[in-house]
């Protein structure tokens, strides 16, 4: 028999990051939505809370992580709920608020790429940074093959040249995962991670972005001219895969993706509470002993989505199952990217159009949460996108095979 309800063992983490939701980052929501590129102060107290639930073993923290799928650990059937316990606590979290998810410290996407990808020294010597991530460039797009920074191998040292753009959490990290390529004629396969300090002579931050939504995390466009760093900073193997090719880069997305469909999830659910009490409060009744062809058309609706929502929740869980089970998931990492993201927009949009002029206004919170979610539709990969990777997985082709 399939058990769909969620594992009891990660309950009560899920039940503590939905008070710390509620009573933390929902209060301040709308002052940090309000004061775009102010750092939330309060977010310190959090963050030194998750640290030492983490350092104590009793919490896998609300944020970022990775899963190396290492041959030892396969070979002696070792395994963990870290990805499963994330993608829950960040469902609840993002209840709270996305943006403010987004900000706290030593929970960056690329804490997520250092677990995933760094040896065990690198583990060990990153332990506790915050880490930014980035990918995108001018003109790049969601095509991360195309990337155009270069690193050059000088003596010890690698040196950086290229724009970054988009990088969440890029005034604000104190270490940035920078994707750039070895060689360019190599292609896909030459692409490689390197984590660079803040502060690294020849980074910069240009400049920091102004936002649609989720503004309380800050959005940053890095410059590296002539940046070195040490070779050692390259995260994995500096070895060049032609047969691999961009395998090991895109391995950091079958972790990451999950994560931002939870958040397309907790923002969506916060939207679907608040909805159902407004309508209540109208007089509209949601009767699930009844067809939804038979109640009103706001009822019927409001079904339909959280229909849509339980199914992208279970493809979000699955998905982070498989990675904590080193399964390989990443045609399933695409179809929770894919439905959450979509599901979670037109949630929050349908809900501020059945509420109305109150969904509308900044009474509540509902516009807030329809202009978040839109990006968790975009980044980690656009929704063209992961329709494309899917399609590529199903039917057995390559990306020179499907476009």
């Amino acid at each position: 028999m399939i058990n769909l309800d969620d594992p009891k063992k990660l309950r009560p983490l899920a039940s503590q990051a939905h008070q710390v939701a509620m009573n933390m980052l929902r209060p301040i929501s709308r002052k940090y939505d309000r004061a775009e590129h102010e750092y939330p102060q309060e977010l310190d107290m959090l963050a030194a809370m998750i640290d030492g639930l983490s350092e104590s073993g009793a919490s896998s923290g609300a944020g970022a992580s990775g899963v190396r799928r290492d041959e030892k650990e396969e070979k002696a059937g070792v395994k963990n709920g870290t990805n499963l316990a994330s993608v829950m606590s960040i469902q609840e979290m993002c209840w709270g608020d996305v943006g403010l998810l987004l900000s706290m410290p030593r929970q960056g996407l690329g804490n997520s790429a250092i677990a995933s990808v760094a040896d065990d020294e690198q583990l060990e010597r990153f332990d506790g940074v915050w880490a930014g991530m980035a990918i995108t460039e001018p003109g790049t797009g969601s095509d991360s093959a195309n990337i155009k920074t270069t690193a050059v191998l000088d003596g010890d040292e690698y040196v950086l040249n290229g724009e970054k753009i988009y990088v969440t959490a890029g005034g604000r990290a104190d270490h940035i995962v920078v994707w750039a390529t070895l060689d360019r004629d190599l292609g896909r396969a030459a692409i490689k991670s390197f984590v660079v300090p803040k502060g690294t002579p020849g980074m910069r931050v240009d400049r920091l972005e102004h936002k649609l939504g989720i503004r309380a995390s800050d959005t940053a466009t890095i410059i590296f001219e002539n940046c070195r760093v040490p070779k050692e900073n390259l995260l994995g193997s500096p070895e060049v895969d032609v047969k691999q090719g961009f395998a090991g880069a895109m391995a950091t997305f079958d972790n990451t993706r999950p994560l931002v469909a939870a958040m397309a999830i907790g923002c969506a659910k916060a939207s679907l509470d608040l909805t159902r009490d407004l309508l209540e409060q109208a007089g509209v009744v949601i009767d699930y002993d009844r067809p939804a062809v038979t109640q009103s058309a706001a009822a019927a609706k409001f079904l339909q989505m959280e229909a849509d929502w339980e199914g992208a929740r279970l493809l979000t869980l699955q998905a982070a199952w498989m990675a904590d089970n080193r399964e390989p998931n990443s045609l399933e990492a695409s179809m929770a990217k894919a439905k959450a993201g979509r599901v979670g927009s037109d949630i929050t949009l349908s809900c501020v159009e059945l509420a109305g002029s109150i969904g509308y206004s900044e009474a509540e919170l509902l516009e807030k949460w329809s202009r978040d979610s839109k990006i968790l539709d975009i980044f980690e990969g656009t929704q063209q996108i992961q329709q494309l990777i899917v399609a590529r997985r199903v039917l057995g082709l390559s990306s020179a095979e499907l476009k």
